[in-house]
C-alpha cells in the first residue's frame, strides 16, 4: 500500500533531512580538539553568512546556486523580501560555535545531539501523529518526542546520571524547543546553548 505524502510534509521530511546532516558536528567536538573546533565552527559560520547575504542580495551565481539549493529547507520569513533573515544554519552553527568555547566537549556535544536528533523527533511525530495542539501550533506528540529522545541522548552521554536528574535536563531542554516564540530566540541556538549550560555544570 502506498503513502502519499502532502507537499508540506514532504517540505518538513527535505529540512530534518538537511537538519541531521549536521550530525557530523557533535563528533566533532569530542575528536578535534577546542581551538581546532572553534577555528572550524567560525570558519563556516562566516561562508554561511556571506552566501546567505548574497542569496538575500540575488548576487549571480552564488545566490542563485543558494536559493536553488536549500529553498525548500527555507520557512517563509528567511526567503528574503528586504530584510536579511538568516536560516537556521545560521543559528546551528553559531550555537556550534558558543558551546565549543563555553562548554566541556561531552556537554556541547550531547547539546548539539539533542538539539539535532530531538528537534527532528519533534516536527516528524508533530506532522504525521500530532492530532493534539496546544496554542502556539505545537503537538503533544511533537513534544514528547523530543522529551524522551533528549533523555536517551543525555543517558548515552551521561549515563552515571540519576534518572531524576536526567529527566531535569529533558525537561529543560523541551522547554527551550517549546516556548521558542516566547524566548524570542530561534530554537537552533536557544536548545543547545541551554541544554549544554546546565551538562556543563555536572561535567565539570
Amino acid at each position: 500500500m502506498s503513502v502519499t505524502l502532502s507537499k508540506s510534509l514532504k517540505t518538513e521530511l527535505y529540512r530534518k533531512a538537511v537538519h541531521l546532516s549536521s550530525l557530523w558536528m557533535p563528533p566533532a567536538v569530542l575528536l578535534l580538539n577546542r581551538n581546532a573546533s572553534i577555528i572550524l565552527f567560525a570558519c563556516l559560520l562566516g561562508l554561511n553568512l556571506i552566501v546567505e547575504r548574497a542569496a538575500c542580495l540575488k548576487t549571480p551565481f552564488i545566490g542563485t546556486l543558494f536559493r536553488r539549493m536549500f529553498i525548500k529547507t527555507l520557512r517563509h520569513k528567511e526567503v528574503c523580501r528586504k530584510d536579511f533573515v538568516p536560516s537556521g544554519s545560521v543559528y546551528i552553527l553559531a550555537a556550534a560555535l558558543i558551546v565549543s568555547v563555553c562548554y566541556t566537549p561531552k556537554a556541547a556535544a550531547a547539546a548539539m545531539s539533542i538539539m539535532l536528533i530531538s528537534d527532528s523527533c519533534a516536527a516528524v511525530f508533530g506532522k504525521f501523529w500530532g492530532s493534539h495542539r496546544f496554542e502556539n501550533g505545537k503537538s503533544a506528540e511533537g513534544t514528547l518526542a523530543f522529551f524522551v529522545s533528549a533523555f536517551l541522548i543525555t543517558a548515552f552521554f551521561f549515563p552515571a546520571l540519576p534518572l531524576a536528574l536526567l529527566g531535569l535536563i529533558s525537561v529543560l531542554a523541551t522547554a527551550a524547543e517549546f516556548f521558542e516564540r516566547e524566548l524570542q530566540i530561534d530554537d537552533n541556538f536557544a536548545i543547545p546553548v541551554i541544554t549544554g549550560f546546565i551538562l556543563n555544570l555536572i561535567s565539570l
